[in-house]
């Protein structure tokens, strides 16, 4: 009995042990090159098993089925010898897992040489497994998130594209395989699909994939819906239509996929599944093409006519005066005929042409806006008794504005209000540009709708161009004969700062002082002169600095020493047929004053609040002044609400006349 238990012991010892002393043996008396190709096959199905076990779990028929037809060579070098090993370690059948193995070289001290690669496999993917990401291998070796590896039929053509992109790598690396070296030794390189494709980790997920995907699918479905193969058949059609309402009713207003309700995949599923019937019935391609050709016609023309009417009303818009502010006008006119003469005087006048003062020029027949620019102009003011505002307005608003201020005086400061109707000096006969806008031709240029809806210039087709007080600015000697420098003011800015420094900066023998806008290739000269007309080509730069007005420090000393009004009267009379330049005065003024304007620094004067919402907020609030130039201004209900607290700031909101007029700025 005790013999019969040795012998099986016995037996059993040569059964377990042997196999094993023996493959010990083969693995310690192991150096390249390899021999014996039966030592291969076990290290590489050893290698198989060892990486499978944590996270592949291929199935035994799967990876011998791979290794009946390698797909690979593995190049090891060392610094005496380098030889290429046998390909068998790269799945390339399609449809089957794609992963490289490696082996590692040892010496016959059992010392490595270099990594081990099969302890490299292993690690990174243990190293997966600790990233916390739900990630799912496809039987292409793509790295799928979870959230996709569950929606199966929507992924279908990104398997088919993984499908194609392995083929491409494996048929690649076949025909390259005798040219592939290391760069270092004991290092093992391989070519064609990586066992974890990192970068699609690290790029992030748009964050409106799935939300395109719904919409892709919609236009799909319509298209559909409008071809007569699927027409005839009734319930496929029905079947369309409950889809395509489903998918509206999911994308709502959504913008981003976190804004998709929780039954967006289910519904995105089931939309796949009826596009899947829609085209086994319609396999044909020529008419989904002509659909959506026609399709996208009609979308582009929508598109353009939208611009244009978008264009129009908005224009419309900007220009209408709203009811409140042509309330306020008529109700100050009628509080100021009622004063008697002596009441509907300003104090102080004695300063109106003291040159050491600190005199500004504000043209405007918007009486709150003006409000606005002096009250913020004062309100941050070191000394106010050492300012003069010099208002110029039309005949219609002169009394208004008048018994604003004489309601409302800013502190200490100095007003006049000036009619533009008192200046005799400024006639057709003096002024081409005067003579040129009462002109037959220019009233029709401006009135006549049916040519100003249709030109793409429609912003400058504005009737107040016709107003002589848009062109005042280009007479400010002959206004303020007495006074050596004057600060122009536009009635859309804000003041944030005191602006006694403006009067002490040196101009370097320039007229004007202003901020540059050159940062954008809109502000430069081309966007507003045209260069295709030899007297403009000849005398200005294309590319230079284009500057702006709204805020300007005028040296009048300058300006009349080097004759700036008859630079002006010339150019305008050389383009009595709007050739020239376009309409605005921007672009004259960039002309007279070319090569007669010192930059002056940007936080001075900010632009952008009345149609740019992306204007920088530390720009703004490092400021001077801020401009509200555009349509959208800060009176108006399109005007940009994160703007327009700097602009109400400066606004009474319990002045008797704004809650008459129902205006709540």
């Amino acid at each position: 009995m005790i013999t019969t238990r040795n012998i099986v012991l016995l037996l059993l010892s040569i059964t377990v042990v042997a196999p094993i002393v023996l493959y010990t043996e083969r693995l310690g008396t192991f150096k390249y090159p390899f021999a014996e190709q039966e030592f291969i096959e076990a290290v590489t199905a050893f290698a198989v098993s060892a990486a499978d076990s944590g996270r592949l779990n291929l199935l035994p028929q799967e990876f011998s089925a791979a290794l009946e037809e390698p797909s690979e060579v593995v190049h090891i070098k060392d610094t005496t010898n380098t030889k290429n090993l046998p390909r068998g370690f790269l799945f390339s059948k399609p449809g089957e897992h794609a992963s490289a193995r490696v082996l590692s070289a040892t010496n016959e001290g059992g010392q490595t040489k270099g990594e081990n690669p099969i302890k490299l496999v292993t690690d990174e993917i243990k190293k997966g497994n600790q990233s916390g990401n739900l990630e799912k291998y496809d039987t292409t070796g793509d790295v799928v998130n979870g959230e996709d590896a569950i929606d199966v039929d929507d992924n279908e053509g990104k398997l088919a594209k993984s499908f194609d992109a392995s083929d491409q790598a494996s048929e690649t690396m076949d025909t390259k395989q005798e040219q592939q070296h290391t760069e270092s030794s004991g290092q093992i390189t391989k070519k064609g699909p990586s066992l974890l494709e990192t970068d699609k980790h690290n790029d992030p997920k748009p964050a409106d994939t799935r939300l395109r995907q719904l919409k892709d699918q919609l236009i799909q479905a319509k298209v559909f819906l409008s071809l007569q193969a699927i027409r005839n058949i009734p319930h496929l059609t029905r079947e369309l239509r409950l889809r395509v309402k489903e998918v509206s009713r999911t994308l709502g207003d959504a913008s981003k996929d976190s804004d998709l309700p929780r039954n967006a995949n289910e519904r995105m599923r089931a939309m796949e599944q009826t596009l899947i019937k829609g085209r086994q019935v319609q396999n044909d391609c020529t008419s989904a093409v002509k659909k959506l050709r026609a399709m996208l016609h009609s979308t582009e023309e929508q598109l353009r006519v939208h611009k244009k009417q978008t264009l129009f009303l908005t224009q419309l818009i900007a220009k209408t005066l709203p009811k409140g502010l042509h309330c306020l006008p008529l109700r100050l006119t009628t509080e100021y005929y009622s004063l008697n003469t002596s009441q509907q005087q300003f104090p102080n006048q004695q300063k109106l042409e003291d040159p050491q003062l600190y005199h500004y020029a504000i043209f405007s027949d918007n009486i709150l806006a003006t409000a606005v620019v002096v009250n913020s102009t004062v309100s941050n003011a070191k000394d106010t008794s050492k300012h003069v505002f010099h208002i110029v307005t039309d005949r219609l608003n002169y009394a208004a504005m008048r018994m604003w201020f004489l309601v409302n005086p800013p502190r200490k400061a100095t007003i006049q209000v000036q009619n533009i109707e008192d200046f005799t000096w400024l006639n057709s006969s003096y002024s081409p540009v005067l003579k040129q806008l009462g002109s037959p031709s220019m009233i029709d240029f401006y009135f006549k709708t049916q040519r100003a809806s249709s030109d793409s210039n429609l912003k400058f087709r504005n009737p107040k161009y016709l107003s002589i007080l848009n062109h005042l600015r280009f007479y400010l000697p002959e206004i303020f004969p007495k006074l050596n420098k004057v600060l122009f003011l536009d009635d859309d800015v804000v003041v944030q700062k005191d602006l006694t420094g403006l009067w002490s900066i040196d101009l370097k023998g320039n007229v004007n002082g202003a901020v540059e806008t050159c940062q954008q290739s809109f502000h430069r000269f081309d966007r507003y002169l045209n260069f295709s007309n030899p007297l403009i080509a000849k005398n200005f730069d294309p590319r230079a600095c284009g500057w702006a007005y709204g805020m300007n420090i005028f040296d009048l000393v300058q300006w009349k020493k080097q004759n700036i009004t008859e630079v002006y009267h010339n150019w305008q009379k050389l383009n009595q047929d709007r050739q020239l330049w376009k309409l605005g005065t921007l672009p004259p003024g960039l002309i007279t004053f070319w090569k007669r304007t010192f930059p002056l620094h940007r936080s001075w004067h900010v632009l952008g609040l009345g149609y740019n919402p992306n204007t920088n907020q530390k720009e703004i609030e490092r400021a001077a002044v801020i401009h509200y130039n555009g349509n959208m201004k800060p009176w108006l209900e399109i005007t940009i609400p994160k703007f327009r607290g700097y602009w109400t700031k400066y606004v009474d909101h319990d002045l008797v006349y704004l809650r008459e007029c129902n205006i709540n700025p």
